[in-house]
């Protein structure tokens, strides 16, 4: 086999809801967007469901029809774009539950889905989604007569716990949803970890779910094997990919593996990568091309047939430390070629 092997364990994916809804006195919910953060809603979604999950989110109304046709009629699915214009049979034919971001969004789902369930994103400073306090000020009696079921915001930096938009961004919403009746919720990932006064009536993990920071107590959900197509030698002076960027200081041999930037695997992290054989560290050496990694492998006892670049021994967080970005990326960028199995 020429592709990779990303190997998703969904018992791990559990694991780390479990332990995140054990950190809250809440219900947990659970962000499924960008398809799984690109490991697979379909198969995702039906795991955490099974677990007890009961409120699903997703990014857009096409994501939520998908999901709901994966997990059946019981969950609640709710949208995080709201009701865009052109959603409203899927909202409708899917049970699908919009989160309202603005007066225009309230009005088209009043008029067109009277009867479908909604509710409410109020931007507390992140000025992403979400309804202005200046507009909440005029609509929320409004909006609250109409039963919507959440009213949520997001948090802009609970991955650093320190920053003092935390605690501002608490204190708005707190203002906001005074003396209503209805569910909150403030906190994914990042927020459950500042605390129980960021919890409300419902979080919503989406990264911890995976495997990835801020929460650093999270068991690794994915694999990714890469399989060798061809090992050389090197004589000292020659070197390797292009721009010959990397030049052998003495006999090496190198490693082609079946992968590149195609595949998700970030170009800039060329200099600073590595993949793995067992635990021996084998370093990336030249540029990531559009589908092949050059890897010296001179440590090695044995040609390996395989290299592992996600795994045990180097997690999500760690490949885009080398890429110069988040985990969240490298998860999302992961390509259609790759094998995908899962377990649990």
């Amino acid at each position: 086999m020429s592709t990779g092997r990303l190997a998703i364990d969904l018992s791990a994916v559990v694991a780390n809801w479990r332990a995140l809804d054990a950190m809250t006195a809440c219900e947990t919910g659970a962000v499924v967007k960008a398809n799984a953060y690109g490991l697979g809603a379909v198969e995702v979604a039906r795991a955490l469901a099974r677990a007890g999950v009961r409120k699903f989110f997703v990014a857009v109304a096409e994501e939520g029809a998908e999901l709901r046709r994966a997990v059946g009629p019981g969950p609640v699915i709710l949208v995080f774009s709201g009701h865009m214009e052109g959603d409203s049979d899927l909202i409708r034919d899917h049970d699908l539950t919009p989160m309202i971001n603005s007066v225009d969004q309230m009005l088209r789902h009043v008029e067109r889905t009277p009867r479908q369930s909604f509710g409410i994103q109020l931007d507390t400073g992140m000025n992403r989604l979400g309804i202005e306090p200046e507009e909440w000020a005029a609509l929320r009696d409004i909006a609250i007569a109409q039963m919507p079921i959440l009213i949520m915001s997001h948090l802009a930096c609970a991955d650093e716990p320190d920053h003092p938009m935390n605690a501002k961004q608490l204190r708005i919403f707190r203002e906001l949803t005074a003396g209503i009746d209805v569910p909150r919720s403030l906190s994914a990932t990042g927020g459950i970890l500042l605390g129980p006064e960021w919890h409300f009536d419902l979080t919503r993990p989406g990264i911890g779910l995976y495997g990835g920071l801020p929460f650093a107590q999270a068991q690794p959900v994915v694999t990714l094997d890469l399989p060798v197509i061809q090992i050389r030698e090197l004589a000292p002076g020659e070197t390797v990919g292009y721009g010959n960027t990397w030049t052998a200081p003495r006999r090496s041999r190198i490693a082609t593996v079946a992968a590149g930037y195609a595949d998700g695997l970030i170009r800039a992290m060329g200099p600073r990568a590595w993949l793995y054989h067992g635990d021996t560290a084998c370093p990336v050496r030249g540029r990531v091309s559009m589908d092949l990694i050059t890897v010296d492998v001179s440590g090695l006892a044995h040609e390996p047939e395989r290299l592992t670049i996600l795994g045990r021994q180097q997690g999500v967080d760690e490949l885009a430390r080398a890429a110069g970005t988040i985990g969240y990326e490298i998860l999302t960028s992961l390509g259609p070629r790759y094998v995908r199995s899962y377990t649990g």
